[in-house]
């Protein structure tokens, strides 16, 4: 079988060489060509160039290949018949491209942001807008290595500013050039910043928790809030302190649509929403309203599929234009972290790694701590919602069935079905790895894609995906220096800096080197129900971790209540297609039913961090506990999961310290008595990972030295 999936992807990379023009991105437009990192050399790779501009590119509606694309038949088309759309691209390459490493790695951005070069590069400053920028190279990993990294638009409602890229797609339109209306639910929250500022008055109709800045508003159809329409609907306002608590009605009398400053009078809009009362942080506010205008969304995986066909086969654009990152013979790689995770499966679950010839796009995928699929493709759709997080976004879809690469049978909605289903079909898959941490087993349900949908037996899994776990990792690690004072911004304990960088660096020389000389990356790494080590929440046997204030910073007593984010099987309406995520949604919250699936989590050791999966060098040599849940404090949630967020509860320094505090866990003087007896530790856990494949030789040079060099860590 692998020998067979290894000569369908060699036919259809040659297919797309000998045919370029198939990708279907028309005509490029280079804006500026310079030297990236202030002219910076990366080892044998040498100097880097940054290439930004815009592609443009055109949809046969009438092709089966586009055919799933949520209302592509209703998209205004030009002379040609064509549907079209354009996008921001941004790529930096080696200035001399014989000096490239042959693959193009494409990272689909989050909510408009660039994103796979500082998880891979380690060093890099500037944040958010430092990333966007491209300012700072850290320590160069990425380019040292000679990849090609192109960055794209490919979410429609990504409101430009800051650094984000977007894609323009068309308005659909009803047969006659009508508008489009259609009920919207959005659940509205206030940044979280504003807990002790004034309450906020005014939102955007689509200001949730992760969308309250970048995202543009689908606008209301009509502007008067306190007339029931023709056929009876009247919009509406509730309010709940908990996704759990029922609705309570605002009086549409007490909010319009428009803007009032705080104090201001009234000017009305159609994108955003005023409620003098004000906005409460810790609140989740629900409008429904019938919105006019959907965007084709479901273009931004057309987009992504024939950039990534052109720029790896094509050596110009129909227009001559020269393609600026061609190589013979190149490969590509697609990669995305948490919502762009997400994107990449539901690309290839749709069946777009395959273009409308059969050329293939992208050989490996990387999806990284993304483990649902994506609401694209969906007529007022609104893509970055969270779609299942505990509190915030829990009842949007993109949690449904399917949820493992391989078919498997569904007994709660009687479906069979697999994310691969499509591209086994027509020999068109990507080599995958897998990548999550110890969050996504909390609160995003991952093991439902290791295991059947009754969490009672581990899958097997196809030949062409590896899945590995990050033990005791949150979504994303927290930035150092942690909080030293409650409280720790809306969670109740610090949240978990435990990297990614080391073991995704592993990872990704795994991908790149099983997609250019078929070189299989380590097994599958995680936990299974079989080893006992997969277990449900309310089994772990995690320690009592009491009060204390190690290190000077008070911290209350560790609260484990074996909560899970349980999930039922969803009906968003009859027009939605639940197994392709596509479609149209209800304006109502999902009807769920009784029964539920049989989400599991990882077993702890006496510390309370993970068994199973790949345990870095923090957790096999740890100074404390690093969970993958954090509980929301009072001023927001209180009790349930701290959005994205994982635990750091340190050990304490000595023995004394421990016994007076009541700790069942050992301390660091007890662990690790001297200087020289913690870094033999680390240097033991960074040989294990090496050999196993999950930490490279370099990576744990360093580390090693970072251990022998600064002593005993006391702090993350």
């Amino acid at each position: 079988m692998q020998q067979r999936h290894l000569c369908a992807l060699a036919a259809a990379a040659c297919f797309a060489a000998s045919a370029p023009a198939a990708a279907r991105i028309v005509r490029l437009e280079i804006a500026k060509t310079e030297p990236a990192f202030g002219g910076r050399s990366f080892g044998a790779a040498g100097a880097y160039e940054r290439v930004t501009g815009k592609a443009f590119g055109e949809v046969d509606p009438a092709l089966p290949a586009n055919a799933i694309i949520q209302d592509i038949g209703l998209a205004p088309k030009n002379a040609r018949g064509m549907v079209e759309y354009s996008t921001d691209i941004d790529i930096l390459r080696p200035a001399d491209r014989s000096k490239s490493n042959g693959i193009l790695f494409f990272n689909i951005l989050n909510r408009g942001n660039k994103g796979g070069l500082s998880l891979f590069n380690a060093d890099m400053s500037g944040g958010l807008a430092g990333g966007n920028g491209l300012t700072d190279a850290g320590d160069g990993f990425m380019q040292a290595q000679g990849y090609t990294m192109v960055w794209f638009g490919w979410q429609a409602d990504v409101l430009a500013g800051g650094g984000r890229m977007t894609l323009s797609v068309p308005v659909a339109r009803g047969p006659g050039g009508e508008p489009i209306t259609g009920i919207v639910r959005s659940e509205l929250t206030t940044a979280r910043e504003t807990l002790t500022a004034a309450p906020v008055t005014t939102l955007n109709l689509s200001s949730g928790w992760f969308t309250a800045m970048a995202t543009s508003a689908y606008p209301t159809a009509g502007m008067d809030n306190r007339a029931a329409s023709a056929d009876g609907f009247l919009p509406s306002l509730t309010v709940r302190g908990k996704e759990q608590e029922p609705r309570v009605a605002i009086a549409n009398s007490e909010w319009s649509f428009g803007a009032c400053p705080q104090g201001g009078a009234a000017a009305p809009n159609e994108t955003q929403i005023c409620y003098p009362a004000g906005f409460r942080a810790g609140r989740i506010y629900e409008l429904t309203y019938r919105a006019k205008d959907p965007l084709v969304l479901g273009l931004g995986f057309a987009a992504t599929r024939d950039l990534g066909v052109f720029l790896k086969s094509a050596g110009s654009d129909s227009a001559g234009n020269a393609n600026p990152v061609y190589v013979p013979g190149a490969r590509a790689i697609v990669m995305g972290s948490s919502q762009s995770g997400r994107f990449v499966r539901s690309f290839i679950h749709l069946g777009f790694n395959r273009d409308e010839t059969g050329a293939i796009a992208f050989e490996g995928a990387l999806p990284h701590i993304g483990g649902g699929l994506i609401p694209v493709n969906v007529r007022f759709g609104q893509p970055g919602r969270a779609a299942g997080t505990e509190q915030v976004d829990r009842a949007f879809p993109g949690t449904e069935f399917p949820f493992a690469y391989g078919r498997v049978a569904d007994p709660l909605t009687g479906r069979a079905a697999g994310i691969l289903d499509r591209c086994e079909a027509t020999n068109s898959c990507p080599r995958i790895v897998h990548a999550a941490t110890a969050l996504e087993m909390w609160e995003l349900r991952q093991s439902l894609g290791f295991t059947d949908p009754l969490g009672l037996a581990d899958l097997p899994e196809p030949a062409n995906v590896r899945s590995y776990i990050l033990s005791s990792t949150q979504h994303g690690a927290a930035a150092l220096p942690l909080a030293t004072a409650a409280p720790f911004g809306a969670c109740q304990q610090q949240p978990n800096p435990n990297p990614h960088t080391w073991t995704m660096r592993a990872l990704l020389d795994g991908l790149t080197r099983w997609v250019k000389d078929g070189a299989e990356p380590p097994p599958s790494a995680r936990p299974t129900i079989a080893a006992g080590t997969l277990v449900a929440a309310d089994q772990v046997r995690f320690p009592p971790i009491p009060a204390n204030a190690y290190g000077n910073v008070p911290r209350p007593a560790v609260k484990f209540t074996g909560l899970h984010n349980a999930l039922h099987a969803a009906d968003f309406g009859e027009d939605y297609r639940a197994e392709d995520t596509s479609g149209l949604v209800a304006g109502r919250a999902p009807r769920l039913s009784a029964a539920r699936y049989g989400n599991l989590v990882a077993q702890v050791d006496a510390d309370g961090n993970d068994l199973d999966g790949i345990r870095n060098v923090y957790v096999q040599a740890p100074i404390g506990t690093y969970t993958g849940w954090n509980l929301f404090n009072r001023s927001f949630f209180e009790d349930g999961f701290c959005t994205l967020q994982g635990s750091f509860i340190p050990f304490a320094r000595t023995k004394q310290e421990r016994l007076d505090a009541g700790d069942p866990r050992l301390s660091i003087e007890e662990r690790y008595p001297t200087p020289a007896v913690y870094a033999e530790a680390v240097r033991i856990a960074a040989a294990d990972l090496v050999a196993r494949r999950f930490l490279l030789a370099q990576d744990a040079q360093r580390l090693v030295n970072e251990a022998a060099g600064g002593g005993i860590r006391l702090a993350p």
